[in-house]
């Protein structure tokens, strides 16, 4: 099998999709792999590296579309990369289809193969490919959160974790998944005040008895909600529904209810995000103001720290690479019911029906 690697173009993205190491165990295998020229740099991975691994640098992205059999990327097909696309060609990335319908209808008329990372299921019916990532969008939210607090950025002045005599910040969390529960760990290491919302009762037992003593759970209903948007200095929105889009939480009338200066923090934004006014930004323009409050919703938030990303992203990928690249995609996902999981689209059917139901499009279940 060809398999890809095309730059990613997205703007301020910096990761790529596979590692030195992918190249040189795919290419063990007897398959080929292309990687486009500089693709790797932002992640401080070089050509020559790829090169060395046994990889073959292509400087046209049109040829290493047109060539390849399976194309590995990070982030969805850009609006220039959707003519490259083809039927029967299969493309491995995050997709997040459901917080945009012309991203959906865009690749369905590719007629191309989607299998998403974000709906990948693991043997314990985890997501693998989505919690690295959600791991560093966690942690990053903490630190952006406290630059953005900061009153050069137009935040309300306040330090994390305060300072005697001084009380610190209250941070509220709008889930208790692993975004939730990474943001809340770094959180508490700077000593702020923090509260976890959830729905799931288990899951916050379970965040109760592991966490600090500075984080507490509260249930997720209307009345919590609204008293914490109250007393929050910075909210993280980290709620996630696989494969649908995030539930809106956080109405535009809701902000009135926030000190001026607070900050939001949408995560969930590439899933269409979970505060209303949350619309989507990149890490060149970060932030904007609705009613006095900044809002943060950068959509590749470990875009930024691209090697750190890369490597974390790619240590759970490559053996599904290499597993497509073995066995070809239906067979791999007939050996594993979870792995079909991951698969969104093919030849133009929507088979994911979350998907389907989010923009009442026809679902055909795959095979």
């Amino acid at each position: 099998m060809i398999v890809g690697v095309p730059r990613e173009i997205k703007q301020d993205e910096y990761r790529v999709g596979m590692l030195p190491v992918g190249a040189y165990e795919l290419t063990r295998a007897g398959h080929s792999v292309l990687i486009e020229q500089g693709a790797g740099l932002g992640s401080g991975i070089t050509d020559e590296q790829y090169s060395e691994n046994g990889a073959e640098i292509v400087a046209s992205v049109a040829d290493l579309f047109a060539q390849a059999d399976l194309i590995v990327k990070v982030k969805e097909p850009q609006a220039a990369e959707f003519a490259r696309l083809r039927p029967g060609q299969v493309l491995f990335t995050y997709f997040h289809f459901a917080a945009s319908e012309e991203l959906t209808r865009n690749f369905l008329a590719t007629g191309a193969t989607a299998v998403a990372y974000e709906t990948l299921r693991g043997p314990k019916g985890d997501l693998p490919c989505l919690t690295p990532m959600s791991e560093v969008a966690g942690r990053m939210s903490i630190q952006e959160g406290a630059k953005y607090l900061e009153r050069p950025q137009e935040g309300r002045g306040i330090l994390l974790g305060g300072v005697p005599g001084v009380p610190p910040a209250h941070i509220t969390i709008f889930g208790g998944g692993v975004v939730g529960t990474n943001a809340a760990r770094i959180a508490a290491g700077f000593r702020a005040d923090i509260n976890i919302l959830d729905i799931n009762v288990d899951r916050l037992r379970y965040l109760d008895d592991i966490m600090p003593a500075n984080v507490n759970t509260l249930f997720s209903d209307r009345h919590n909600i609204r008293d914490q948007l109250q007393r929050a200095d910075l909210v993280i929105g980290a709620v996630l529904i696989e494969g649908a889009r995030a539930p809106r939480l956080v109405t535009r009338d809701d902000l009135k209810l926030m000190k001026p200066g607070a900050v939001i923090i949408d995560v969930a934004i590439d899933q269409g995000g979970c505060v209303e006014t949350a619309r989507p930004t990149t890490h060149s323009h970060p932030t904007y103001i609705v009613d006095h409050i900044v809002h943060y919703c950068v959509t590749n938030m470990p875009g930024a720290v691209g090697r750190t990303s890369t490597y974390a992203l790619c240590n759970v990928t490559l053996p599904y690479v290499l597993r497509i690249a073995a066995h070809g995609l239906d067979a791999a996902a007939a050996r594993d019911p979870a792995f079909a999981n991951a698969i969104n689209a093919v030849s133009g059917r929507l088979t994911n029906k979350a998907v389907a139901d989010t923009f009442g499009l026809p679902f055909t279940a795959y095979p």
